[in-house]
Parts: structure tokens; C-alpha cells; sequence
């Protein structure tokens, strides 16, 4: 049995239930027990605070977690990083009042910072060789500034709303961050087996991801021009239909090419467009 630690609220936990489900992982999210067991995969989950992830992995009370890259850095606990899984996208930022004339970093010299993520900001600091005096605050950073309690912030942003909401603005990206599995060293071989099993079927769904299944009619005096526009995995599949001057082609486009392919087909006789979502693909 394979135990997996998760954010036990908030957005890291649901884009993480959501692939566990993608996979065909069954996994009640009831918050009102801290494990609970898949109906269908040799997986539990443990579900804590997602500063308690890094540490649970690395000792071996979990073997494998899904935790924020910028709690993963900030913990700075000996585990591997599995995989990267492209989801709870966002940035530790540096943000100050609107009003102030942001010369570069070196206005933070001498200055307060309020954050919860010190050990990352100290080590900021000190590349650039500023010394500032850093305030560690848990909760709601953001309104540090309005209160008097520091010059300015370091602390998570995604949308950016909540900065703007508090009459501040982002002077500097320290690190990007996204989700990460994250594993323990000293994993047994029979977990590491049910591990690659489920990084597998974790593939599959990141591989579908914003890809379409497309099914056209085309006039096969057409077939190699049409052929030439369609980026398929390999080639796409030809099929003949009954009327000898047509076939149908099958074919995987992504999603953000979609419609500037769909168009030069049409463009070039194809009919009968038809597109699918696609949930898995193995490749």
C-alpha cells in the first residue's frame, strides 16, 4: 500500500482530487478523516496542511506527497522530486504600496518585509546583498503594508487580485511554483512498482490535456495537401469510404492550434468535421 500526503483544503487539494479521479483513483474527500484508502488502487491518502507535506514525506510518515513548490524550497526537507505536475500554478513576489517610485531591489535596503516564506526571502537577499529585516507573519500578509507593520511583502501570487485589493503592486518575482510530487527516499521496491503504476495513468491524463480526437471527410484528390496541415502524433489514419473518390481521416490536434488547422481544411474540401474531447491517451 502506497500512502500519499495532500493538502487537506484549498486549491492544491482540489486540482489534486481532481487528477486522482482522472486516473480512476476512487478516493472519498471527506475532511473529517485524516486517511482514508482508494475502493480500487493500493493507495492511501493522508490528508494534512500543506507545510506539514514536506516533512511527513521526508521522514516516511508518507512515501510520496503533492505539495507547493514554494513550501517544498521553504521546508528544505530531503525528499525527491517525483514529478512536476503542471497544476497550482503561481509566484513568490515581492509587492510595496502603489504609491511609492520603484527605482529596483535595492529600495528594499534597511526596509521591513512581512512573509511567511523566510527562508526563500533571506536567501534572495542575500544574492542581491541587501539587508533587509524580515518580519515572519502567518495568514494574511498583504495588509502588512496598510497596517504599519512593514515597507512591504513577500508572499504568494497568482491572479494578482489580492495585491490590488490591498493597494499594492509586484516589484519582483523571486520563483515560479507549481505542484510537485514529491517522494521519499528510502521508498520500498513493492511501493515503488504501485508508484509507477499510477505515474503512469498520471501521464496519460496530462497527456490528453488540451488535445481533441478529430474526425474529418476528405476528397482524396486533397489527401496530401490535407495530410501536410495535420501535426498528428505519428500520421493521422486514413479510412476509404464507400464513395471511392472520398475518405476519412482521423487525426489528434491540439487544442490551441485548433481552429487555424480546422480552417485550412475546410479550405481544402474536408466535411463532416467531427471533434471529440479526449480523457486519456497513451503513448
Amino acid at each position: 500500500m502506497l500512502r500519499i500526503a495532500v493538502q487537506s483544503k484549498g486549491r492544491l487539494f482540489e486540482d489534486t482530487m481532481n487528477l486522482l479521479s482522472e486516473a480512476d483513483i476512487k478516493v472519498s474527500a471527506s475532511k473529517r478523516t485524516l486517511l482514508v484508502q482508494s475502493t480500487n488502487f493500493p493507495l492511501e491518502v493522508l490528508y494534512l496542511r500543506d507545510d506539514d507535506i514536506p516533512q511527513s514525506v521526508a521522514s516516511g510518515v508518507a512515501d510520496i506527497g503533492v505539495v507547493g513548490e514554494n513550501e517544498f524550497v521553504e521546508r528544505g526537507e530531503d525528499a525527491d522530486i517525483i514529478s512536476r505536475l503542471g497544476f497550482s500554478k503561481c509566484r513568490l513576489s515581492l509587492a510595496i504600496p502603489k504609491e511609492i517610485n520603484y527605482q529596483g531591489v535595492h529600495w528594499f535596503e534597511g526596509k521591513k518585509i512581512a512573509t511567511s516564506y523566510p527562508n526563500i526571502l533571506h536567501k534572495y537577499m542575500q544574492e542581491k546583498g541587501i539587508h533587509a529585516k524580515v518580519h515572519v507573519i502567518t495568514g494574511s500578509v498583504e495588509i502588512s503594508p496598510g497596517i504599519g507593520l512593514a515597507d512591504g511583502i513577500f508572499d504568494i501570487v497568482s491572479s494578482g487580485s489580492t495585491l490590488v485589493s490591498n493597494n499594492l503592486h509586484e516589484v519582483e518575482v523571486v520563483m515560479q511554483s507549481e505542484a510537485l510530487l514529491i517522494g521519499n527516499k528510502q521508498m520500498s521496491e513493492e511501493k515503488q512498482k504501485i508508484l509507477e503504476q499510477m505515474l503512469f495513468r498520471f501521464k496519460a491524463v496530462k497527456d490528453a490535456e488540451d488535445k481533441k480526437y478529430v474526425r474529418m471527410n476528405a476528397p482524396k484528390a486533397r489527401l496530401e495537401e490535407i495530410i501536410s496541415v495535420l501535426p498528428g502524433l505519428k500520421s493521422p489514419t486514413i479510412i476509404p469510404l464507400a464513395d471511392s473518390e472520398w475518405c476519412s481521416v482521423h487525426t489528434v490536434l491540439d487544442e490551441h492550434r485548433f481552429w487555424e488547422i480546422i480552417g485550412k481544411l475546410k479550405e481544402m474540401g474536408a466535411q463532416g468535421i467531427l471533434v471529440t474531447p479526449i480523457e486519456k491517451m497513451i503513448i
